[in-house]
């Protein structure tokens, strides 16, 4: 006999709170295994790939790809113990109590390994190892049975079976819902039809598709009689609605969800940009030298030679040389117990534009790292972020933030922090320009500097002896063989 069961949304780990359905890995009728993965999904941090505790037949997906859900909500469903054939058919005789006697409202998904098949691994959040809940049957809905409450305004009269109607004011059942049928779910679905708000007429309560059709035509019914003096909507369609911040907007203007990565990067920034007292200082650099020291690095031929080192494994190490010196800049705030929180590890975070956005992955002890250890990482990170394959944990825990915005091609910016941190270094591009050298006008390679921090953490002389220092490594790179 089937035992359906419901896989909800796990916590994905660092406070994650919702995740927006990517791609579905399976399909209704699909028969997976434990632990396959079965949808991907995209968090504020990453693309993750859920796997499913359960092994058994694919009964039910709650959600559309783009869809957004909460953690804790409802995945898909699981017929464990059952042939395909039998919860294909919402009249099977087998797969209806299933879908209610084994698997009851109050069943816990998480637990009941034993019994179900579970995997019982554990993704943060979630696992199978517990102990099986407490299942209680549902009992067989009387056709005959009324509605004892008094009718509404547009709601059906009394004598109405039950499975008639849309329980509007009661609370809505935990746990699977006692339907087998996709076509079922799919009717209900198209027609917004909250299945856990009806009572089906089938064994054990089981939903059928004629319950689904009186809750449609019930609606519809309460829809047209509504009262013809209720105040119709004054403007066309095509008029200028007002937006909730109070500006115009067309009604066909284009509105785009802050979500996913958009939306974490977006409550990110105005959080940083309300919490921190933040200024920006900065200086034109000449970063000829720098080049031709990486030009020397790079064509170095032999044994000893390495892999190539980029211009921002370079800026990278002159960070973390900088940061030893000026340690007020690794810092964060407490602001609960008003207190700077000076850091003992620089965590480096460099900013990576992809086609999700804007994320800022991690190299974790940046400050014990050479150049060459560094831009191995920033290019192992950098293919990640563009694959979007990153974990949460790649893109948190950073302690300070380089930000190369030449590679768009302008000179200078005033970058936004990465709350929490203290500080960020923005990088221009580095081009020819005339320059006073030795003495005397000649073309060479220059870049624009910026540094934006916390004015809390320290004061203008700090920040500025942090980025004249860092302009000195560039200009003349034997300063920072000093450090090393």
């Amino acid at each position: 006999m089937a035992q359906v069961l419901e896989f909800k949304l796990p916590d994905l780990g660092e406070g994650l709170t919702e995740a927006e359905i990517v791609r579905w890995l399976v399909e209704v009728g699909d028969v997976v295994a434990i632990d396959q993965p079965v949808v991907e999904v995209e968090t504020a941090k990453a693309m993750v790939e859920v796997p499913c505790p359960y092994g058994g037949v694919v009964t039910a997906r709650f959600g559309d790809e783009g869809t957004e859900l909460p953690v804790g909500a409802p995945l898909l469903t699981v017929a464990v113990g059952a042939p395909e054939g039998e919860v294909s058919s919402p009249s099977s005789s087998s797969a209806a109590p299933s879908a209610s006697s084994s698997s009851g409202s109050d069943t816990d998904p998480g637990s009941g390994t034993e019994s179900s098949g579970g995997s019982g691994n554990v993704l943060v959040g979630y696992g199978t190892g517990a102990p099986a809940a407490r299942r209680r049957r549902v009992r067989p809905v009387r056709p005959d049975r009324v509605v004892a409450d008094p009718p509404v305004s547009g709601a059906p009269v009394a004598g109405t079976p039950v499975a008639e109607v849309l329980v509007a004011e009661a609370p809505v059942p935990e746990g699977p819902v006692p339907v087998v049928s996709p076509l079922v779910r799919r009717l209900a679905r198209q027609n917004d039809i909250d299945l856990r708000r009806l009572v089906g007429s089938g064994p054990h309560g089981l939903i059928l598709r004629a319950d689904v059709d009186r809750a449609i035509r019930a609606a519809e019914e309460t829809t047209t009689a509504a009262p013809a003096d209720q105040p119709q909507a004054q403007a066309p369609a095509a008029a200028v609605a007002a937006a909730p911040n109070g500006v115009a907007a067309a009604a066909d203007a284009e509105r785009i969800p802050l979500r996913g990565v958009r939306g974490a990067v977006a409550d990110k920034l105005s959080r940083s940009r309300t919490e921190i007292p933040d200024a920006t200082c900065w200086v034109d650099a000449d970063a000829t030298e720098l080049m031709a020291v990486r030009a020397a690095m790079n064509a170095a031929t032999g044994p000893s030679a390495g892999p190539k080192v980029s211009v921002l494994a370079l800026l990278a190490r002159i960070c973390t040389a900088a940061l030893a010196r000026f340690p007020e800049l690794n810092a964060t705030v407490d602001t609960e117990a008003r207190e700077i929180v000076r850091l003992p590890g620089v965590h480096l975070g460099f900013a990576a534009q992809t086609e999700r956005g804007l994320v800022v992955p991690v190299v974790r002890d940046a400050h014990t790292r050479n150049a060459e250890s560094v831009g191995a990482e920033i290019a192992r990170l950098t293919e990640l972020a563009r694959t979007g394959k990153l974990s949460p944990a790649q893109l948190t825990g950073g302690t300070f933030t380089l930000n190369n915005y030449g590679v768009f091609g302008v000179d200078g910016s005033t970058p936004i922090i990465n709350h929490p941190e203290a500080a960020m270094l923005g990088v221009g591009r580095i081009m020819p320009k005339p320059w006073v050298h030795q003495g005397e006008l000649a073309v060479r390679q220059v870049v624009q500097l910026s540094l934006t921090f916390d004015h809390r953490v320290c004061d203008g002389g700090t920040a500025g002896g942090f980025l004249r220092y860092v302009a000195d490594c560039v200009e003349q790179p034997a300063v920072l063989l000093r450090t090393l």
